[in-house]
């Protein structure tokens, strides 16, 4: 089965590498020495309207479906760019088109469509809780017609360049809720707000990330999303699309490394021949776009799911799984590929490399991933 090349999904791509093609590699090289947040790029996609993608057409949107969102989000990687500097613009709409009130999206999604109100933000792990939500300790106290939050998150990504933060907050605590997925709650946060507080994180790629506390922030109760105490099944939905997104920018990396590593090959002659007549070299580029290929189909295939509203948790985390261990090896090939070259800046390789090594991590360990599928899939005893 073909999960992309429609003629309509074939255009998407080629538009999109068309406007990423005004950012060469040369650009992303000097904005990671100089770590630099893409302002110019982000400010083109926005004015594209493709990270609206999402969004239905009565909201200004493109009207569109994940599969599409995911050939957008590749094809920013497979340019050389850092396809998370936007990407969360696309993914954090997706609890809001699912789960946000009428008046919400009015309000909130043709203005973000437009570009207009940037998306950027979303506050959900914690130094405590790590990957185990429902340990959230960061609080929403109901104050009248107000919530107060206190308390703190880590690796809340590129919040100076938000001006919306969809925070995840406990409005019951641990001890207290009748169970322990309930009791935690989705709030749409205008950005700024008294009594945030942002520490940069640096990082070894050029990612933005921040620690951020909340001291007594105070936050309309009209800003949540959903009901009361109800947003872990919420975050499920959340992640799927997320785990898609970063299955895509990962598959947009690894193509990116077979060219490069392939062109490479192609072209650089040592004892009178082109390196990649030899199979040390072929085989590793060769393994790399098939890994790639695959991973791509079970993306597609969640991608596919997700757009059908049915069940697609392990085929998210799947492709999420095989994308970044297909990505890591594309990177991996790259850099014997180069030899001595691979880690000179002026060839970029490098800096992909360190990019790309994310995906293993997040979002969303691979560890955990496997653990996921051994007990909830395979029905096997929890392994922790």
């Amino acid at each position: 089965m073909d999960f992309e090349l429609s003629e309509e999904r074939a255009e998407i791509r080629q538009t999109v590498r068309q406007l990423c093609a005004k950012f060469p590699d040369s650009y992303w090289r000097e904005l990671d020495q100089k770590r630099a947040y893409p302002e110019e790029f982000l400010r083109t996609m926005l004015d594209s309207g493709w990270l609206g993608v999402l969004i239905p057409t009565e909201y200004g949107g493109k009207g569109m479906g994940m599969t599409e969102a995911a050939i957008i989000i590749e094809e920013i990687s497979r340019s050389g760019g850092n396809a998370i500097s936007c990407h969360a613009q696309i993914y954090n709409v997706a609890m809001l088109m699912r789960h946000a009130s009428e008046e919400q999206k009015r309000r909130y999604l043709p203005r973000i469509a437009a570009g207009e109100l940037r998306f950027l933000a979303f506050g959900l792990t914690e130094h405590n809780a790590g990957q185990n939500t429902t340990r959230l300790e960061t609080s929403a106290v109901r104050d009248g017609d107000h919530y107060v939050v206190n308390g703190s998150k880590n690796w809340l990504s590129r919040i100076q360049h938000s001006d919306l933060l969809l925070l995840i907050a406990r409005t019951t605590p641990f001890e207290q809720a009748a169970r322990k997925t309930e009791g935690i709650t989705a709030f749409l946060v205008e950005l700024p707000v008294e009594g945030i507080h942002v520490t940069p994180v640096p990082l070894m790629m050029n990612i933005e990330t921040n620690e951020v506390t909340f001291d007594d922030v105070r936050i309309p109760a009209s800003s949540m999303v959903g009901e009361e105490g109800k947003a872990f099944r919420y975050i499920l939905d959340g992640v799927n699309g997320d785990r898609i997104a970063a299955a895509s920018a990962a598959i947009g990396d690894a193509r990116w490394f077979v060219d490069k590593a392939r062109d490479y090959a192609n072209e650089r002659v040592v004892f009178d021949q082109p390196i990649g007549k030899n199979q040390a070299v072929q085989f590793p580029i060769a393994r790399a776009y098939a890994n790639t290929e695959a991973a791509s189909l079970m993306r597609f295939k969640a991608a596919t799911l997700y757009d059908a509203g049915r069940p697609c948790g392990p085929e998210s985390n799947m492709a999420k799984l095989f994308a970044s261990e297909a990505s890591w090896g594309a990177a991996e090939a790259a850099m014997s590929t180069y030899g001595g070259y691979a880690f000179a800046a002026s060839r970029d390789i490098e800096r992909k490399f360190r990019e790309t090594r994310l995906f293993l991590n997040a979002p969303g360990s691979n560890n955990l991933i496997l653990s996921y599928l051994g007990q909830h899939v395979l029905g096997m005893p929890r392994s922790f």
